[in-house]
């Protein structure tokens, strides 16, 4: 792999790509198609307006827009103007959208619509106004911010992750040489534009000269609808969490020329063995939002005994480690290399905390504590379980921390707990809070709000006083 300053953004990789295959069709979002040539000139016309509303190097612009061709051209064009994006789900509260807006500091909103926010100029997607200047020519370093991603908090507070250029560029190199992304490939995308996982899907064929397939979110759990989507479109490659893979094998899913991806959680052994058989390849993948989406991957072998997380990505490093940053066989996993996260916007002493010195790297290299305790094995790296209690949520990360402390905020709630019973969140409440959902549901995104609620006249304690987790699991 080039140096890490070597490697060209993902926007010039796109116009370059652009160039060489103008007819080519880009992108594709429904019954709407658009050429390289069509969707690069949408990025010029947009990236000329945001120029001119103020967008540029330094800035930190946001999208909150539903998923669609419109909606990466907007990320395309943030970049264009050496501005950083940060995507915001259009159903997500708007309370929670709007605490976003003022933790992260953007100082330009594009969307559809009415703005979620009074406080910012506003860019509408919906008024194509035609370019009246040229882009001022952007070149970002590998330090500077491609974009923000938030995440949940421990704190009760979500954090975002400031992933820079340099960081983007590793992956999708990196990427393209492990599945092998080429102008023939066609690509869907099911994530959500806020979870990481919509990163390389969106970006990989668009910058190796293949074709994106755009699906709203919500669509991806129609499991017969995306299998016939993925056989009519031609579909060579898709990533998905273990349980979206698990709905599409419900649907008698087969697609013996997919390379498919799994992530965002883990994938159960069994679950392995009975997807391998129905794809051409099957890749586990591994990595926190901190390092730039993936940092290891796994290729599954026929008939798997076990799931492994496997080996670094090029450009990526990990090490298990102990609490003086030793190497032992079993430990806290952490990632170091040219994908690390410049860190959590405006959280200095969280930065500091999480991302330590690499006593193992190049001088100034950075690791990443993920707080993911894993042993190493003759395949690679075994999850073994978390340190603390993050927990995941049909691969979104949810701090259990988060959610406690918006139903501590509710009144008639004296305490609160909140677990995970499968894919799902549960809350145990002592107390009395009529419509606690819907109240959440006010200011927590979908996915952050507990599907069950279980009353309780008191929580157990421990011998320590502590609140008994364990016991709390045996009520599920």
């Amino acid at each position: 792999m080039p140096e890490l300053g070597a490697l060209p953004t993902v926007v010039q990789l796109f116009t370059r790509q652009a160039a060489r295959t103008p007819d080519r069709i880009a992108l594709a979002d429904g019954d709407e198609r658009l050429t390289y040539a069509a969707l690069d000139a949408a990025v010029n016309r947009l990236a000329a307006r945001l120029a001119a509303a103020g967008a540029g190097p330094g800035v930190l612009v946001g999208i909150r827009a539903p998923k669609s061709a419109a909606c990466v051209t907007a990320m395309l064009a943030v970049l264009r103007t050496g501005a950083a994006y940060l995507p915001l789900d259009p159903e997500h509260p708007a309370a929670r959208t709007e605490l976003v807006l003022a933790d992260s500091g953007a100082r330009l909103l594009v969307t559809t619509g009415e703005p979620a926010t009074t406080t910012l100029p506003a860019v509408r997607l919906d008024e194509d106004v035609p370019a009246t200047a040229a882009v001022p020519e952007a070149r970002p370093g590998p330090a500077s911010p491609a974009y923000v991603i938030y995440t949940s908090g421990s704190t009760g507070r979500p954090k975002g992750v400031v992933v820079p250029h340099g960081g983007l560029a590793a992956l999708l190199a990196g990427m393209r040489d492990l599945v092998g992304s080429a102008p023939e490939h066609v690509w869907l995308s099911a994530a959500a534009l806020t979870f990481d996982m919509s990163v390389p899907e969106l970006y990989l064929p668009l910058v190796t000269g293949g074709r994106l397939i755009l699906l709203d979110p919500k669509a991806a759990i129609l499991g017969k609808r995306l299998a016939a989507l993925i056989e009519r479109e031609g579909v060579t490659h898709m990533q998905a969490t273990p349980s979206g893979w698990r709905v599409l094998l419900y649907a008698g899913f087969r697609a013996p020329r997919l390379t498919a991806l799994a992530g965002g959680e883990a994938l159960p052994p069994a679950l392995a063995k009975d997807l391998r058989p129905r794809v051409g390849r099957l890749i586990n993948m591994y990595g926190p939002t901190e390092a730039s989406v993936w940092a290891t991957s796994w290729e599954v072998p026929w008939e798997p005994d076990t799931v492994s997380l496997g080996t670094p990505l090029p450009g990526a490093s990990v090490h298990v480690v102990d609490d003086r940053l030793d190497r032992v066989a079993e430990g806290e996993l952490a990632i170091g290399g040219t994908g690390v996260a410049s860190g959590y916007l405006g959280r200095p002493a969280l930065t500091a905390e999480r991302f330590v010195p690499d006593p193992y790297g190049e001088p100034g290299g950075r690791l990443y504590l993920t707080g993911d305790v894993v042993r190493r094995t003759e395949s690679g790296l075994e999850f073994l379980h978390r340190s603390d209690t993050q927990v995941k949520v049909r691969g979104y990360r949810v701090e259990l921390g988060e959610v406690e402390a918006a139903m501590d905020e509710l009144p008639g709630v004296r305490q609160a707990v909140a677990a995970v019973s499968g894919d799902a969140l549960v809350a145990f409440v002592v107390g009395d809070c009529p419509a606690l959902r819907t109240r959440l549901a006010a200011t927590l995104p979908a996915y952050m709000v507990p599907s069950r609620v279980i009353r309780l006249d008191s929580l157990p304690l421990t011998p320590n006083g502590k609140i008994d987790r364990r016991a709390l699991e045996e009520k599920l």
